[in-house]
């Protein structure tokens, strides 16, 4: 008996750790991915078939509820804003953070993070502090490998901000010696551009330039809206808010049993199909999970309120896993509600403290910069002070410089050379 005990035992730790294996590529690819996702476990396996879950119209699947409530004018947009996109940016990124580039576990982990906190314009606004202290890196090691983005396309993609994102197309563009040295000096100073005009190298300079992207996911702002989302969820007045997976666009696997030869080839392959399908379920299990934790820390939002400070550790621990896994499985992914199509990272902001979110910050130091004096602008200082003051909270000089930065807000004093010049 106890042998017959073992047995069992080792047979259900293989079939959970096979699944387990199939769930996070399963996991981490968008809605309109996973047929591509799953071909790696579909090709070889000959009792599997499978059909696409893309080949009904894509308004016979989208609730009436969030229809009916759209913030679109006509059917036709409230259609289109709601359909898939070709080839998103996060596709073009993922096929590139692989070796040679990111040849060990510890860089594509960083590269992956770095690629799920891109804002829509291509720019990188994680938080890096957070996950070198999860990862015990120095900050050092991570901008080594954040800098690698300076060979990834679209060029300019992982950069900071403008200044970086045109270094990194420097690099990759042709020019001079001499030009290359002055466009480094260029846009170091782009306010202060017209004082290199007498360098003799300043029209190449410049015509390189002038090629670059602004920003540089300025080919993907468009389709950006074009996507399939995962989950739908919508007020009902019987039920309150529901959440809904769109599970009309999962591809259906179906197990061909009936094989006349009994085979151990075949008893396996019928086994890494069921594990298939056991990962795909996980899959959904996950995101309705994840949905119904977005409803629960947002709710207010769902009835007309703002996002509230929602921190990926919280989802993490919930879990049980890392919140570089969780970062990347809510990648690419989704949800549509009665106020129009959400990316799902929109929902968790990095939290100062418990009450007090970075983005609620951030949109402080927008607020009062712009009512600040043309004639005394505000130092990072009396930032700092008036942030801490507003929302008492303890934080250091150089993280409002930052903020600042992510914001595209200059320095004090290239503040009051700007306010002199539009005087």
């Amino acid at each position: 008996m106890a042998t017959l005990r073992v047995s069992q035992s080792v047979e259900t730790k293989n079939k959970l750790s096979n699944t387990l294996r199939n769930w996070l590529p399963i996991l981490h690819s968008s809605l309109s991915e996973l047929g591509e996702a799953m071909a790696p476990f579909v090709e070889a396996n000959p009792v599997i078939e499978v059909s696409s879950g893309f080949e009904e119209s894509f308004e016979s699947k989208i609730p009436k509820k969030i229809i009916s409530s759209s913030v679109s004018n006509t059917r036709t947009e409230q259609i289109e804003a709601l359909t898939i996109q070709s080839r998103s940016l996060y596709d073009v990124l993922d096929e590139q953070l692989e070796a040679p580039l990111f040849p060990t576990p510890l860089s594509q982990s960083i590269a992956h993070f770095v690629a799920s906190n891109l804002d829509e314009n291509g720019y990188y606004e994680g938080d890096s502090e957070a996950f070198c202290d999860e990862n015990s890196l120095t900050l050092d090691e991570f901008e080594r490998v954040r800098k690698r983005f300076i060979h990834i396309e679209p060029v300019g993609i992982g950069a900071k901000n403008l200044s970086e994102s045109f270094l990194f197309q420097l690099e990759n563009s042709e020019i001079s010696d001499a030009g290359y040295e002055l466009a480094v000096r260029l846009i170091e100073n782009l306010q202060e551009m017209h004082t290199y005009s007498d360098d003799p190298h300043f029209s190449e300079a410049l015509k390189v330039i002038g090629t670059f992207k602004n920003p540089p996911a300025i080919e993907y702002l468009e389709e950006s809206a074009q996507v399939i989302p995962d989950l739908m969820i919508f007020f009902d007045e019987e039920n309150g808010i529901e959440v809904k997976l769109n599970d009309s666009y999962y591809p259906t696997i179906n197990i061909n049993t009936q094989y006349a030869v009994e085979h151990e080839f075949i008893s396996q392959k019928i086994k890494e199909a069921k594990s298939l399908v056991d990962a795909l379920d996980m899959r959904k299990a996950t995101l309705y999970k994840v949905g119904l934790m977005i409803v629960e820390y947002q709710y207010e939002f769902f009835t007309g309120g703002d996002i509230k400070p929602l921190t990926l550790k919280t989802l993490a621990d919930e879990f049980g896993h890392n919140p570089s896994t969780i970062s990347r499985a809510i990648a690419n992914k989704y949800i549509a509600c009665d106020r129009g199509i959400f990316a799902m990272k929109e929902f968790f902001t990095t939290a100062i403290d418990e009450d007090v979110s970075n983005s609620a910050i951030k949109d402080y130091l927008l607020h009062i910069v712009k009512a600040e004096s043309p004639k005394k602008p505000l130092s990072d200082m009396k930032l700092l002070e008036m942030i801490q003051d507003k929302f008492k909270v303890t934080m250091v000089r150089r993280t409002i410089a930052k903020y600042r930065k992510q914001l595209n807000i200059a320095g004090s004093s290239e503040r009051k050379k700007l306010y002199h010049l539009n005087v």
